[in-house]
């Protein structure tokens, strides 16, 4: 069955087309109009790849810990193509295009075409690089790699959700540290620009403990499922908790990112993850059928959420080829008309390309890869739901 119909969530629907919409309006300000276009949204909109980060980890999780939790055989095979023939079709397609047309898309800088190839161009990465926004997508692919082996060393050696939630916890625990540490090793309040951005905020050593939220709710969902049953009958007041969090730590980095101050030790250290908490509240009440966030199906965003990883890919290269036109009919970036045009073509970009590539190759996998080949010996539409962007 292709992942497209089976049975969705209505509240990580809505989450991943909020994380989309975030990510927009953030690149923007910093693609199209130089300016706030969107207000506070735009200073705050690449805190959307955070939400993305918890999401996936989540989604991902709750593929392999569901197996580990029932003691049922998992393919690690199955697993790995599965998420190469999701994820490399449309990389790779938007990659060719930076490098077939240089002249309008490159940026300053261009990482070499084998970084691009294995995901680590992240790893010496600037701002204003050619391709910037695949940072985040290297750092997901890094952790697909690592995680189901991670997962079955544990638990299938073990078979202990204590080692499990002890590695998980110390993991977290390392990201912190290691960054509180990059933001000593690199003078402190001098670390600003290029520094920030390549050592701690595209680096995969400091930013895959959100990652790692999500995997949180995937182990507290299968291997303690009558306390998690009970967290989700009160699935408004997560709701209403996340919020409150989320507010809160986005009024405190806004405020240093206003004075120049975003680098401060106490956010670059805990902000990440206080941040990962935060949208992991609105996850679990996304969850809850109970909850408002659950139960309320946005028009729109089961189509936004589908096409999403799609309209991430090519939204910037777009935004960068919208800018002349605009100037050149004289519809200023800042106008309702220059934002439904650039915000609308973006969105029809990524449809076209989830159309023409992704699709096709989500049928090959379906039909080649099923997901029930995970565990042959369990269907996976008792997980249904976990295909989503799966």
């Amino acid at each position: 069955m292709p992942s497209s119909t089976l049975s969705r969530i209505n509240g990580l629907d809505t989450l991943r087309s909020i994380a989309i919409a975030l990510v927009l309006m953030h690149h923007y300000m910093v693609v199209v109009s130089s300016k706030s276009t969107f207000g506070f949204l735009s200073e705050i909109g690449w805190a959307g790849v955070d939400l993305f980060f918890v999401l996936s980890g989540y989604l991902i999780g709750n593929q392999l810990l569901f197996s580990s939790a029932q003691k049922k055989y998992f393919s690690l095979k199955t697993f790995y193509i599965r998420r190469l023939l999701r994820t490399l079709p449309n990389y790779y397609f938007v990659l060719a295009l930076y490098f077939l047309f240089p002249l309008a898309l490159s940026g300053k800088e261009t990482a070499s075409i084998w970084q691009f190839l294995s995901f680590t161009q992240n790893l010496t990465m600037h701002p204003g690089e050619t391709f910037s926004h695949s940072w985040s997508l290297c750092i997901e692919e890094q952790f697909y790699l690592i995680l189901p082996i991670a997962v079955m060393l544990i638990f299938y050696t073990k078979k202990s959700p204590g080692l499990g939630w002890l590695v998980l916890c110390a993991a977290i625990g390392l990201a912190m540290v290691v960054r509180g540490m990059v933001w000593f090793n690199y003078g402190q309040n001098a670390i600003t620009g290029n520094d920030f951005y390549q050592h701690i905020y595209y680096s995969s050593f400091t930013r895959f403990d959100e990652l790692l939220f999500g995997v949180a709710l995937a182990m507290f969902k299968n291997f303690h499922i009558r306390a998690y049953e009970k967290v989700l009958r009160y699935g408004n007041a997560l709701f209403v908790a996340g919020i409150v969090s989320v507010g809160i730590v986005f009024y405190l980095m806004s405020q240093f990112l206003a004075t120049g101050g975003g680098i401060n030790f106490w956010l670059t250290t805990f902000g990440y993850s206080l941040l990962a908490v935060s949208f992991s509240l609105l996850t679990l009440s996304a969850l809850s059928p109970h909850s408002v966030l659950n139960r309320i199906k946005i028009p729109g965003a089961a189509s936004i959420a589908l096409w999403s990883y799609a309209i991430y890919l090519t939204h910037k290269p777009i935004f960068k080829l919208a800018v002349d036109p605009l100037n050149h009919f004289k519809i200023h970036t800042d106008s309702y008309l220059g934002i439904a045009v650039v915000m609308t073509v973006s969105i029809l970009g990524g449809w076209i390309l989830y159309r023409l590539v992704e699709t096709p190759f989500m049928r090959l996998r379906d039909r080649f890869y099923s997901s029930d080949n995970l565990n042959p010996n369990e269907s996976f539409e008792k997980t249904k739901g976990l295909q989503y962007h799966g």
